[in-house]
């Protein structure tokens, strides 16, 4: 029986809570199908990991999780802390570190879910973004200077390599493929941003035009925005910038009815190191503590690390729990209109992997 280590990593917030939810929902999926095992590993790293040592993960950190298969992330960011220094001495630290350039996150809407939009509008989402996750506006190169003078600057640049546009939107063309439509929307700014944006354009361009089955469209950001909300039935596969991608998959689990649901992958394609998987809602302080977060983009995840791992049928079954728990619209939590607790929606989902034939 293959055993996979598991590194899980609650971090901040509501992070700990929603990390072991889904290590609870995990164990109760690998016990009922029997052909695998996992094995997990808490590290405490994060805010307050930062406050007894100064650090938000050790000078070794990326050593001591390199011999994992997969790395189940929670939150990070706390309110006493500078978000630049909880983000680039954690995530991005591991994010960067091993490579995961790229960020992928599912989105529709579950069944028994309400989202903003009108329900004819809600019931045709069904996307994939595609994030570019290791250079753009997020790579790290700037600075400031004359700090507290009026002639004080600040500058964050934005990095397009050809081989980083490239990757990322080959990576996105292999999981348009993958599905049904076979239908990928390159997102760019190139009207505006005129160097680095543009040559996005044409790297793309030229990936595309290696996969003739795929129908490929090019949209400028804002649009996007607005044709998410207006005709989401016309969206599939998109591949943006880490910028761009990081507001469109925000927006696109806001009108799949709460942040709380949406899951991602930070992928390493290669495999050389683990990827880590992670639900995209924060640290949410202000309501760590009080047992209500919403455990379901935790879930989400990690069906996607299952996936990623190579347990497809393990994957389909934990989403298909969380689809007959939802559906049922008896066990939400307050984002979602209910009034259930995180342990509630846990137990609900393990006893319908242990008690339904899925």
């Amino acid at each position: 029986m293959k055993t996979y280590r598991i590194a899980a990593m609650g971090g901040d917030g509501i992070g700990p809570d929603v990390i072991k939810a889904g290590c609870h929902v995990l164990q109760a999926l690998a016990e009922k199908n029997g052909s695998f095992a996992l094995s997990f590993q808490d590290f405490d790293w994060g805010s307050d990991y930062y406050r007894r040592t100064g650090r938000m993960m050790p000078a070794d950190g990326l050593q001591q999780l390199e011999g994992f298969d997969a790395i189940f992330f929670g939150a990070v960011g706390a309110p006493d802390i500078p978000d630049h220094v909880t983000l680039w001495e954690l995530r991005l630290a591991i994010c960067q570190g091993f490579d995961q350039y790229a960020n992928v996150r599912p989105t529709r809407l579950l069944p028994g879910i309400k989202g903003p939009l009108r329900p004819d509008l809600g019931e045709q989402i069904d996307w994939v973004i595609v994030r570019e996750n290791s250079e753009g506006e997020y790579a790290g190169v700037g600075g400031r200077a004359h700090r507290g003078l009026p002639i004080e600057v600040a500058m964050d640049v934005s990095v397009f390599t050809r081989e980083g546009v490239a990757r990322i939107c080959r990576h996105a063309c292999e999981v348009a493929m993958a599905r049904p439509r076979k239908h990928l929307t390159v997102v760019t700014k190139s009207n505006a941003q005129r160097h680095g944006m543009v040559m996005w354009d044409e790297v793309c361009a030229e990936i595309t035009a290696q996969y003739p089955t795929l129908t490929v469209e090019k949209m400028l950001v804002d649009a996007m925005t607005a044709r998410m909300v207006m005709k989401p039935g016309s969206v599939d596969t998109v591949v943006a910038t880490n910028l761009h991608a990081d507001i469109l998959s925000d927006l696109a689990s806001a009108l799949a009815g709460s942040l709380g649901i949406g899951a991602t992958g930070n992928i390493d394609p290669s495999r050389k190191r683990p990827s880590m998987f992670e639900p995209i809602h924060g640290s949410a302080f202000d309501i760590t503590g009080k047992g209500i977060a919403n455990p379901l983009g935790a879930f989400w995840t990690a069906s996607m690390m299952l996936e990623h791992l190579g347990e497809a049928p393990a994957a389909a079954k934990l989403m298909r729990a969380v689809e007959m728990v939802t559906s049922r619209g008896d066990v939400l939590t307050p984002d979602l209109g209910g009034k259930a607790t995180t342990d509630q929606v846990t137990e609900a989902i393990i006893n319908a992997i242990r008690g339904v034939n899925l």
